[in-house]
């Protein structure tokens, strides 16, 4: 069997000319990947739109219906930052769909990755900064809902701090969230993650992956989790228009490995998704985003998943 993949033609939703949000590297993506066969198509899983009541697990009911119905006040409107429209509706939906699948499939064939997710920064009763329902936290509800898992770690590496996690999880022992977040960036207020370890501005690769090395390990042995979420953001890139550190593409490249490699030698699964990346050079930005899914296809054959 060979490793999971999880896209979905609807997972681009259309957006007005000129947007910040690169609605379009989710396809480009799943393009790249077929094209320089780091993954064919036999190995995509394609994911179903989740019922409203497995997104109530994380988010108010009365949310996640003013949202999917369009009654969403100006205020909270602009504070997620994407225009509503029944197709982005539908987006949200089923990319929170792809990451329970991604987590279902890694925990039956140790690593699983989403081409889209990582909504962090959408709280139990609001979105904010392009993120509308928060897929991690939901698909952790759900494994636990349905007893798949009990202990849950979720790897936040996005440049920004997973704040809308910290807080869905912030009493609960069983889900340990762990950021490690450009000190100096988006959200302005930071909220209180299981650990959070802030990165000063221009941080540069050699540092970063000590500086994760000094955490990851010790986190793994200490939590022993059923499966770990990692959420992969390329906005940590030296180029990357919101993101304020330092990495390469190398240092990427090796990050992804470094966790992945790290939670696979300990017998730990891992449901990856592609989290944040901006940049004006589509190509350049989707390259880095496949970097996660070429190092999972490497991990995943190196330890004969």
């Amino acid at each position: 069997m060979d490793l999971p993949i999880i896209y979905h033609s609807d997972y681009i939703a259309p957006l007005p000319p000129g947007h910040r949000f690169p609605m379009s590297k989710f396809k480009q993506l799943y393009e790249l990947l077929l094209d320089n066969r780091v993954v064919y198509p036999e190995q995509f899983h394609l994911p179903e739109r989740p019922p409203s009541a497995l997104i109530e697990l994380v988010h108010t009911p009365e949310y996640v219906q003013a949202y999917c119905e369009g009654k969403l006040d100006d205020k909270a409107q602009r504070r997620i930052g994407l225009p509503w429209s029944p197709a982005l509706v539908n987006r949200t939906c089923v990319a929170v769909g792809g990451t329970i699948l991604t987590a279902k499939l890694a925990l039956k064939q140790g690593l699983a990755c989403n081409t889209a997710g990582g909504t962090h920064h959408a709280f139990p009763n609001y979105g904010s900064g392009f993120c509308i329902f928060n897929d991690l936290a939901i698909a952790a509800r759900y494994l636990q809902k349905m007893g798949l898992a009990k202990k849950i770690l979720i790897v936040d590496l996005d440049v920004h701090q997973g704040d809308g996690t910290a807080v869905i999880f912030a009493d609960d022992t069983s889900v340990f969230t762990f950021s490690m977040h450009c000190e100096n960036n988006f959200p302005g207020t930071k909220q209180k993650s299981d650990l959070d370890v802030p990165l000063p501005i221009g941080m540069e690769d050699d540092l970063y992956l000590q500086t994760l090395a000094n955490y990851l390990p010790n986190l793994l042995s200490q939590i022993k989790p059923d499966i770990v979420f990692y959420d992969a953001g390329v906005d940590t890139h030296i180029d990357d228009k919101l993101g304020k550190l330092a990495l390469t593409d190398t240092g990427i490249f090796k990050r992804e490995m470094q966790v992945l490699t790290t939670c696979i030698q300990g017998g730990y699964p891992v449901a990856c998704v592609i989290g944040g990346g901006y940049a004006d050079d589509m190509k350049s930005l989707v390259w880095r985003h496949s970097l996660l899914h070429r190092a999972a296809s490497q991990v995943y054959h190196q330890f004969h998943l």
